[in-house]
């Protein structure tokens, strides 16, 4: 191993860079230099982002072949890090209150910390090197759900949030150990794999499938993982709700993609494959009927999440260019559509406290400009034309349906169901705010100019990212030049 190998990590590198400068900066600027952390760490990450867009990725495995960073992580990293600087924009306000003002720095080298981690879990290609990413985004984030500590709400969400996270790491590990024994000790994606193609379906193998999806699981909220999300998303704050429910969600789909086409793409018939059909099926169901139960607007969104995690997770069945390509779209749809609806009510509950959707009602009386932009982040969510989450939604189907299975299109068709239940109880937020004849409970709110920002990017995005090609054409040629990732596909 030589230093010069460092620089193949351009993104981790760049992420690095911004948390030094960021913490030297929190340390050493004083209260004054202080008032002005916020934009100058909005601004470096702002610049960091740009620079994962422009430089191309090497693609040249380092460190042994543990870690690579090839065009489709690249383009991951890249659209991880548009979430994050949405995020940044988001708790610009809540960031300035009493309580949370005075560890302002901390929160965003948690931020920063995390974000590294993640970049970890998607380059790995050495369980080893994952489990460190995996527990480098994992451990500051409960730091950051407990950020508000004088609020009972948010101390409760960080313990639960630790010790599911825990027990699913523990889980993972032991998938892990069935997984180091089946491939006579090895660690390497790719050992594993030619491990597989050449031995014998066991129980071994099984088992270290089912532990492996389970660990995974609890980070994308699959059912039955996803018992923590609703208390969590309610008790942390708002802008860690939005960073926990689209940043590391995305991150977790995309490490699982790589993780089960590189290594278990060789089982995938025989093993693995009714194990995802039955988890994705009641993450989008279960996920869509108790969203239909919710008033308060976090666990609302929570459930949500839930259910557009099964959508995500529709890609892996594909596991092709194709089906990374929509993946990696609707992702991003995914980020600007979510992060909008947090925006429109993370700025409600910071002026009035008001979280409650019956709150809602009447709401375009006295906020036409938060009604209109929640109002859209809803339409993209359920998938109506044309809207970038109808385009992100089709994609993700056509990339299913691409192979002649019976299952894929029973698949799909259960998809396409619940997508009507969606459609219902994303209208009903849109109900409240337009057609109900209730007086509005909520005043004329003055947005802060961060949030505005960030609503017209995430309004933007949600109107043009389904109509300009771009986009998808710019993940859909990331993913065809990475050919680690696709060197070993599903058939």
């Amino acid at each position: 191993m030589t230093y010069s190998q460092f620089g193949h990590m351009i993104p981790e590198m760049i992420v690095l860079g911004i948390f030094m400068l960021v913490f030297l900066f929190d340390t050493f600027s004083g209260e004054k230099g202080k008032k002005i952390l916020t934009p100058f760490t909005a601004i470096l990450f702002a610049l960091g982002t740009i620079a994962i867009w422009i430089i191309p990725a090497a693609g040249v495995p380092v460190f042994g072949g543990m870690y690579v960073n090839d065009t489709a992580t690249n383009a991951i990293k890249a659209i991880l890090n548009v979430g994050v600087f949405l995020v940044l924009l988001q708790s610009a306000k809540w960031i300035q209150n009493d309580e949370a003002s005075v560890r302002k720095g901390e929160f965003y080298e948690l931020l920063l910390v995390t974000i590294f981690g993640m970049y970890l879990m998607v380059s790995a290609r050495h369980f080893l090197l994952f489990i460190i990413g995996l527990e480098s985004a994992s451990l500051p984030l409960a730091a950051m759900v407990a950020f508000n500590k004088r609020k009972y709400e948010s101390n409760e969400a960080a313990i639960k949030y630790i010790m599911t996270a825990v027990f699913s790491s523990a889980i993972l590990l032991v998938g892990l150990s069935f997984v180091y024994a089946f491939s006579a000790g090895s660690l390497y994606f790719n050992d594993l794999a030619v491990a597989i193609s050449q031995g014998e379906m066991s129980g071994l193998l099984i088992v270290a499938l089912a532990f492996m999806i389970a660990g995974i699981g609890f980070k994308l909220s699959l059912v039955p993982f996803h018992l923590w999300t609703a208390d969590v998303y309610q008790g942390a704050p708002t802008a860690v709700t939005t960073y926990l429910s689209v940043v590391s969600k995305g991150a977790a789909a995309f490490a699982f993609f790589v993780i089960f086409a590189q290594c278990f793409g060789a089982v995938y018939s025989d093993a693995w494959e009714w194990m995802m059909y039955g988890i994705i099926i009641l993450t989008i169901t279960i996920g869509n009927l108790f969203a239909l139960r919710q008033k308060n607007m976090k666990r609302f969104m929570a459930f949500s999440s839930i259910s557009q995690a099964g959508y995500i997770m529709l890609g892996v069945m594909a596991s092709e260019t194709l089906g990374l390509s929509a993946m990696l779209f609707y992702i991003f749809v995914y980020v600007v559509s979510n992060i909008g609806a947090f925006l429109v009510i993370n700025t409600i509950e910071e002026n009035t406290g008001i979280i409650s959707m019956d709150d809602y009602n009447g709401l375009h009386k006295t906020n036409p400009w938060l009604s209109f932009a929640m109002t859209l982040a809803m339409f993209s969510l359920a998938g109506i034309p044309p809207f970038a989450g109808f385009f992100s939604k089709i994609l993700i189907f056509t990339s299913v349906t691409s192979s002649n299975s019976w299952a894929l299109y029973m698949l799909v068709l259960v998809a396409l169901i619940n997508t009507i239940i969606s459609l219902y109880y994303y209208l009903l937020v849109v109900k409240a705010m337009w057609i109900s004849h209730d007086e509005p409970k909520v005043a004329t709110i003055r947005t802060f100019k961060c949030e505005k920002v960030a609503l017209w990017l995430c309004v933007g995005g949600i109107i043009f990212f389904g109509l300009v090609p771009y986009i998808y054409q710019y993940c859909y040629d990331a993913v065809a030049h990475s050919v680690k990732i696709l060197s070993v596909i599903i058939p």
